[in-house]
């Protein structure tokens, strides 16, 4: 699973969810592709305008993949993403830790 937090800009948040909400252009696009699996999209209760998302994949390939396949809409989409907020970053790559 691959986990980005985001700034959402003042006024800007119905914007947000347009975009990154469960009915929203990123999980429309995620649902054409092989390997997706599922987004979920929180909202940090303590910090205005911050939000997070979880978006699930079979694995890192399926995930590779669909970049390689959808390079042209990924990118027109992060370029609407970047008038929106004022700060987005990857925080990392995830995966189960099972029976650590």
């Amino acid at each position: 699973m691959y986990i980005w937090a985001y700034e959402v800009l003042p006024g800007r948040v119905d914007d947000f969810y347009e975009l990154y909400g469960p009915k929203g252009s990123w999980v429309a696009l995620f649902r054409q592709a092989p390997g997706y699996l599922a987004t979920e999209l929180l909202l940090d209760r303590a910090q205005a305008g911050r939000f997070v998302t979880i978006d699930r994949w079979e694995s890192s390939v399926a995930f590779t993949s669909f970049r390689d396949e959808f390079a042209e809409e990924f990118d027109r989409l992060d370029r609407l993403g970047e008038h929106l907020t004022s700060h987005e970053v990857l925080l990392g790559e995830f995966g189960s830790a099972g029976q650590h």
